[in-house]
């Protein structure tokens, strides 16, 4: 079968993807096994056990696995009720979580805009269903949306090059900031953007396939018998077989800008500040703003999930995130921050107690290193890779126009920075992004 690519073994920090972002497990009790998700959370409260041809809400009939997350596994499903054949993408929460948030936000943007003018509406997942099944773990949340081929990390993965053809790049982040804008819009924050939850559409072609069609072009399900250490028995909630997940995607470099348009998804951390207050990000650390770690009594809004999707756009067009660490902690991901951006705001910088570990009062950095500023990231991480790799590089202008975007979105000061808005309607995304756009 075509199998997920192995994880390449490159000279810097791995790609986020929602595998990097698992909590981690218990004790080992079973035998491990590569690219299944950990055994020990079938338990109750846990995973639901599913196997290939169960038929969930006498409706759904289960065809592969897609993938899996610290609370959910997502299946490929065959709808046998829908008036034309078609695959649908069945996520199952496990039992101690609930979808309702998720589906909640997903039906409220639905109905904010029920005939989809908005272009970022077409990048938000459309909630096709959800229902709830009872299993020998619990009783576990559901929603159905339409399924994806990969997400931007998966296809990194799968390339020892790790970048995407310009012409893709650009309409990969321009659809991500119509997404964000059609969600600030709607008075829905994000709070978890990162390349494993932007995930790249499955072609339509897939739905005029039969499951043997499809096992014929992509292999079929590959199952990994599930051991317990010591011989014990298995329990009454754990499956006797695991499944691999389906690879339908391919590498990063190979995608072309027909096969570029982009869903944005897991909704399970998105709020509406104006009617919840949250303190706390489960975004990945280099992805945070700096106020969540400075002056963490703000609540979270809008400008958190600029700073973000600035952070997201640049690694799209690059082969490395803009602020790197190899394990970072909250004070390595400031120090990247300050070094790029400069001195932070006169009552953030008395207040981070162990600045004098990193910088000096001159904001010279105490290990001798020379700061990276902007334009050296830039070019190290975007242009000298694409360089290397033979793909073309960001011209001037355009280079011009993504700085001045993408530093306007990362002002340390949460109300300094730009809104969804005002980037939807920047010079770049006027002149690169939604001309890129024609074709996907």
């Amino acid at each position: 079968m075509l199998r997920r690519p192995s994880k390449l073994r490159l000279p810097f920090p791995p790609a986020l993807s929602i595998h990097h972002l698992s909590t981690k497990s218990t004790t080992t009790l079973y035998t491990p096994l590569e690219d299944i998700e950990p055994l020990e959370r079938y338990r109750p409260g846990g995973y639901h056990p599913v196997r290939i041809n169960d038929r969930l809400h006498s409706r759904y009939r289960i065809v592969h696995k897609l993938g899996f997350g610290s609370y959910s596994t997502t299946w490929l499903a065959r709808d046998e009720k829908a008036e034309a054949t078609s695959y649908v993408a069945l996520k199952i929460a496990v039992a101690q979580a609930e979808c309702t948030s998720e589906s909640r936000v997903l039906r409220l943007l639905r109905d904010e805009d029920p005939e989809g003018k908005d272009a970022g509406r077409a990048v938000v997942p459309a909630l096709l269903d959800e229902f709830t099944v009872q299993g020998p773990n619990g009783s576990h949340q559901c929603i159905v949306t339409l399924p994806a081929s990969m997400s931007l990390s998966d296809a990194r993965e799968a390339s020892y090059g790790r970048l995407f053809q310009l012409p893709v790049a650009r309409a990969i982040a321009a659809q991500l900031i119509q997404a964000v804008a059609f969600l600030h819009s709607k008075g829905v924050v994000h709070s978890d953007l990162h390349e494993g939850n932007i995930l790249l559409r499955l072609p339509s072609s897939v739905d005029c396939l039969t499951p043997d069609q499809l096992y014929e072009k992509y292999g079929q399900p590959e199952l990994e018998a599930v051991q317990r250490l010591h011989g014990q028995p298995l329990g009454n909630g754990v499956p006797d077989h695991a499944v691999v997940p389906i690879w339908l995607g391919a590498a990063s470099q190979d995608i072309t800008p027909a096969e570029s348009a982009i869903l944005l998804t897991d909704f399970g951390e998105s709020f509406q500040p104006a009617t919840t207050t949250r303190h706390r990000s489960h975004t990945p650390l280099i992805l945070r703003a700096p106020e969540l770690f400075l002056e963490p009594s703000l609540p979270l809004s809008f400008p958190t999930d600029i700073w973000a999707l600035a952070c997201v756009v640049f690694s799209v067009f690059g082969q490395r995130p803009l602020f790197e660490s190899w394990f970072p902690s909250q004070d390595e991901v400031l120090q990247e921050q300050i070094d790029m951006l400069g001195q932070l705001p006169p009552g953030w910088w008395a207040s981070w107690k162990t600045r004098g570990n990193f910088f000096d009062e001159r904001l010279e950095r105490v290990d001798g290193e020379p700061r990276r500023p902007w334009a050296e990231r830039f070019e190290y991480s975007i242009q000298v890779p694409r360089r290397l790799c033979g793909m073309e590089e960001v011209g001037d202008r355009e280079k011009a126009a993504l700085e001045d975007l993408l530093l306007s979105m990362l002002a340390f000061k949460p109300t300094h920075r730009l809104d969804a808005r005002q980037v939807l309607q920047s010079k770049w995304m006027t002149r690169w992004g939604l001309p890129a756009l024609e074709w996907t």
